[in-house]
């Protein structure tokens, strides 16, 4: 969690629409960016409130496919979508399956099989931008959001675009991250976040080290429980458009990005080897606090918001665009869906010899 609220705003400013543009032979929906600026989310609508999203999804996937692509996230408003079976079925009338949720990092709910609720943090904290499982060897390209339940207040789920981020980091703590990586050292403790069994999904001990293995994880077995560490690299580039993008959690789990109270907790309770979570250069040395903070404004200052509606579907190319969630009053719920898993091949090597 961040210790720094995001920015309180008001009612997202709009910009002046463009007169909206038919996108499939019936002229069935509308097409428009919600802002001209960062050009996402970009807004499909349907004329009809009974047009089926995932038979217009199926027939216009060449047409979304090139769309997020440039947009980082599309935004689908007014279809008729009202159970989490039928989400389900418009995820994979686009990718064509669901992936479960593996090294689990946040508490969510199972709903139906591989459809879950988003993080299931309080209302009343905010949750930093990020990349989902940017961490791991394997994470899903494509993210899915459907909005079940509209908050009463704020809830939104602030989009960020990765190319831009990364224009606005200082060149030389891009090319400091670049030759070093960053590395994640995660500590599975029973009083803070999910235990190993949780985040593996077993409490075989052998499967947990297999996978380690597999996922090039380091892993070790302490008093407390067990401590992982990941290298990885911090810029990526995106399979399909080869464009740079900052793919990383390194601001996400740094320990100064805790909100107040509970950093306080954690360092009382705590040596920073047996953080529940923190990140550092991947050779082990410790990220500047000044970067840090130039790492969360970088993410701020990019950062696009707009007011859910009841039935409304998200659609991110999770290495374009990074997402985050504000506080919100009132019930609030919104299923979330992984797929199009990618095995990065990028790696890499550091000597932490002298660390």
């Amino acid at each position: 969690m961040n210790d720094d609220r995001m920015p309180k705003r008001g009612a997202p400013h709009i910009p002046s629409r463009r007169k909206p543009v038919a996108v499939s032979s019936k002229d069935l929906v509308t097409i428009d960016a919600l802002d001209s600026i960062h050009g996402l989310p970009l807004v499909i609508c349907a004329r009809n409130n009974d047009l089926d999203p995932s038979a217009w999804a199926n027939a216009n996937r060449s047409f979304l496919a090139k769309r997020l692509l440039q947009h980082g996230a599309i935004l689908l408003r007014g279809f008729a979508l009202n159970r989490p079976e039928q989400f389900r079925q418009f995820v994979e009338s686009i990718s064509g399956g669901t992936l479960p949720y593996r090294e689990r990092s946040s508490p969510r709910s199972r709903v139906i099989e591989n459809i879950y609720t988003s993080t299931d943090y309080p209302s009343d904290q905010s949750i930093f931008p990020h990349n989902e499982h940017s961490y791991s060897i394997t994470f899903p390209q494509k993210l899915y959001f459907w909005c079940e339940i509209a908050a009463q207040q704020g809830g939104e789920t602030p989009l960020a675009d990765t190319r831009r981020i990364l224009a606005r980091i200082d060149p030389a703590v891009v090319d400091r991250f670049r030759e070093k990586g960053w590395m994640y050292v995660r500590n599975y403790t029973p009083h803070f976040g999910l235990s190993w069994q949780t985040a593996f999904q077993t409490d075989d001990r052998a499967r947990v080290e297999t996978y380690c293995r597999e996922a090039a994880i380091e892993w070790e077995w302490t008093a407390h429980g067990l401590r992982t560490r990941q290298t990885r690299p911090a810029v990526a580039i995106h399979p399909v458009s080869n464009e740079p993008v900052w793919f990383n959690h390194a601001t996400f789990f740094h320990i100064s990005s805790v909100e107040p109270e509970l950093r306080r907790q954690i360092l009382a309770m705590y040596d920073e080897r047996d953080f529940p979570n923190h990140t550092y250069y991947g050779d082990g040395s410790p990220i500047e606090d000044g970067v840090v903070q130039h790492l969360r404004d970088a993410y701020k200052n990019e950062l696009v918001l707009f007011p859910w509606k009841t039935g409304d579907i998200v659609i991110i190319d999770n290495m374009l665009t990074a997402h985050a969630r504000e506080p919100y009053v009132g019930p609030r719920r919104i299923l979330f869906a992984m797929a199009d898993p990618y095995t990065r091949t990028d790696s890499i090597v550091i000597n932490r010899e002298a660390h």
